[in-house]
């Protein structure tokens, strides 16, 4: 049982995710759009093609796990799992309302496709690695993705899930780092600075690889080889853009926690459909 239709247009699962996630924080009038439009194109690849899920039964055994770690950016992968048929698109427009079950950092309570509720960053690594370890003592077959921020990662409970993960040569888990170089309130060089990053990972007993975080074919290479070597823990540092489609939001500290409304909707809306 799998999702993944090897013919899908992920350009177009992508550009769906980013207005969906504009339309999402605006009504409801939550944050973090910056974030879900940096991991969208990251997300349209693992749902399109890489992620072994059936929406029809979302708790299939043999199903890979996908955790959030950067569960502010939840307003995206809600995004993601409607397309893909696990609820219904016009649930959305429930996003971040009163009484809702879809909240700004993502939550596994009543949605069906979420592994678990996340927004305390620096733990989705560490769940995942147990999952993975627990699947490797129970001979079972399937992955365990978690997608970082760049900025979690100066959490030190990630470093020791690294540690761990390598450990028990966890060659089912797979970290993917959101790296947009901006976290909240400055860039991530200013803030904690994390290179060498892929070296420090390597250096931690990783497979590592590095790719251009908006280019659909080189993501769906590279997630196509995990792992990226045999007993070993893989890790993706996707390098991508705060704010990725629309120009104002690109690049900058302010889109990190602030709603897009009145003309400055318009505008990133008008962006983000130019071309669909």
């Amino acid at each position: 049982m799998v999702l993944t239709d090897r013919d899908i247009d992920t350009m177009a699962l992508a550009r769906q995710i980013r207005i969906h996630a504009l339309h999402m924080t605006s009504q409801g009038g939550s944050s973090h759009i910056g974030s879900a439009l940096s991991v969208a194109d990251l997300l349209a690849i693992l749902y399109g093609r890489i992620l072994r899920v059936d929406p029809a039964h979302p708790r299939w055994e043999a199903r890979d796990r996908f955790i959030l770690s950067k569960g502010h950016a939840g307003a995206a992968v809600y995004a993601a799992l409607a397309e893909s048929g696990f609820f219904s698109v016009e649930k959305l427009k429930t996003h971040y309302q009163n009484g809702s079950d879809l909240s700004g950092h993502v939550s596994h309570k009543g949605i069906p496709g979420v592994e678990l509720s996340t927004g305390s960053l620096g733990h989705g690594l560490s769940v995942g690695a147990g999952m993975a370890y627990g699947a490797k003592l129970d001979g079972k077959r399937h992955r365990v993705f978690a997608l970082l921020s760049d900025g979690e990662c100066d959490e030190g409970s990630n470093w020791e899930a690294i540690l761990f993960a390598a450990h028990h040569r966890l060659d089912n888990l797979v970290a993917i780092i959101d790296y947009n170089k901006i976290q909240s309130l400055a860039p991530v060089a200013e803030t904690l600075a994390l290179e060498p990053f892929a070296e420090k990972w390597r250096c931690f007993g990783w497979a590592v690889s590095e790719v251009d975080g908006h280019d659909h074919r080189a993501i769906t290479e590279a997630l196509l080889r995990v792992p990226f070597s045999e007993g070993i823990p893989s890790c993706l540092i996707a390098h991508t853009v705060k704010g990725k489609g629309v120009s104002f939001m690109e690049n900058t500290v302010l889109w990190h926690y602030r709603t897009a409304r009145g003309e400055e909707f318009d505008a990133a809306l008008r962006e983000l459909t130019r071309n669909a």
